[in-house]
């Protein structure tokens, strides 16, 4: 199949590419690097340098005639959210909405989006947290990744474009930046590495779902041909504490220093795991690297870019 990945020169779009290009299919990467890096991309892709916003994107789809297109560009900083909801939402609303278009106009099949389990459910009643959960995020960021699952359900109901959602729990693993909005497992990994001292915001205490980004990318594999219509959380279905990933993290790099404790970070749900037993019955997906080896292989990757001075 012909496949337009957006945002296949960030962490996990390049990841969901790598996987696509495995499994024998043609892959068009947009990205405008702003965050996604030119080592990220798979040589045997096509490259196209623009913004999801542009208005230039309609003639790429009419060059490149995707049949399915896997939207992973995004602004994905929590914190920018909070200070600029106007730019959140230009870039992941408008954005969104200016690829859909054309989508409808130029014969696409199917949308997988990339949503946030992490972002769009706000503090969790209940744990796991499952996808009927009430949708009630704390940032700007989570509410523009859920008014485009709106989105993608009026596209199918009013034009027949399918889609898949999947709502991605902490994703972490090898190409993650480790400066400006990066995950903790990558921030924490390169600065120990580096023998500086990794900030802990708040008590420490706050857990996430840590999902390794090879899983993630696997399930955009898996939705090419299922899930049509659905969403589904990615995850492990346990929280593991920030104070957790420090201590093994620690133990991994071999740090023999200590953390900083600074203010917590605004906007930020305090803790939640993902129920991701619908990806399970109708994906067929599980995880299937657990915590301390997907840590290990993250920690393995930054000592090599280090020590490589990439």
């Amino acid at each position: 199949m012909r496949i337009l990945v957006t945002g296949g020169a960030g962490f996990i779009g390049s990841h969901v590419v790598d996987s696509f290009i495995e499994a024998g299919h043609e892959v068009t990467i947009l990205d405008d690097l702003s965050t996604g890096k030119r080592s990220n991309l798979n040589p045997r892709a096509v490259f196209r340098e623009m913004d999801l916003r542009s208005p230039e994107l309609a003639g790429l789809f009419e060059e490149e005639r995707p049949e399915i297109v896997s939207h992973h560009a995004a602004q994905v900083d929590v914190r920018r959210s909070v200070s600029d909801p106007v730019l959140d939402a230009d870039v992941n609303v408008l954005g969104s909405l200016n690829l859909l278009e054309c989508c409808r106009l130029h014969g696409v099949r199917k949308v997988i989006y990339a949503s946030s389990g992490g972002a769009v459910y706000g503090e969790p009643e209940v744990l796991p947290c499952d996808e009927d959960h009430p949708i009630r995020p704390l940032a700007p960021y989570g509410a523009s990744k859920y008014v485009v699952e709106r989105y993608l359900y009026l596209y199918q109901e009013l034009y027949g474009i399918d889609y898949t959602t999947l709502r991605y729990g902490n994703v972490y693993g090898p190409r993650q930046d480790p400066y400006g909005e990066a995950g903790v497992v990558a921030i924490f990994a390169d600065r120990m590495l580096r023998e500086e001292p990794p900030t802990i915001h708040g008590s420490g205490e706050q857990e996430r779902d840590f999902v390794y980004v090879e899983d993630c990318a696997r399930a955009n594999l898996l939705a090419l041909g299922q899930g049509s219509g659905g969403v589904f959380n990615l995850g492990s279905g346990r929280g593991t504490s920030v104070n957790r990933i420090y201590e093994l993290l620690k133990a991994i790099t071999a740090y023999e220093g200590d953390a900083i404790h600074g203010p917590p970070k605004a906007g930020e749900t305090f803790r939640i795991y993902l129920d991701a037993s619908r990806a399970r019955d109708d994906l067929g997906w599980q995880p299937t690297i657990g915590l301390e080896r997907g840590l290990t292989r993250t920690v393995d990757y930054f000592r090599f870019a280090i020590l490589g001075g990439l």
